[in-house]
C-alpha cells in the first residue's frame, strides 16, 4: 500500500494549526446557510468558527 504524498496545502494547514472536520447536517439548512455567507461576503469556515467560539464562551460563563 502506498503512502499519500502531503501536498503543499496540508503543510500549510499543519503549521496554521487547521484541521478538517466533516459534520452531517439537515441538508436545507446547510444551503441555507451557505447563500447566508455568499450574502454577507463571509467564509463558510471562518463564520462558522466565530460562531464556534461565540457558543464555547457563553457555555464556559455557566
Amino acid at each position: 500500500m502506498e503512502e499519500k504524498k502531503p501536498r503543499p496545502q496540508d503543510k500549510w494547514d499543519a503549521k496554521a494549526g487547521l484541521i478538517s472536520k466533516t459534520y452531517k447536517l439537515d441538508k436545507k439548512t446547510a444551503e441555507e446557510y451557505q447563500k447566508a455567507c455568499e450574502k454577507a461576503g463571509v467564509s463558510m469556515g471562518l463564520q462558522l468558527a466565530k460562531l464556534m467560539r461565540a457558543f464555547i464562551e457563553e457555555t464556559n460563563k455557566e
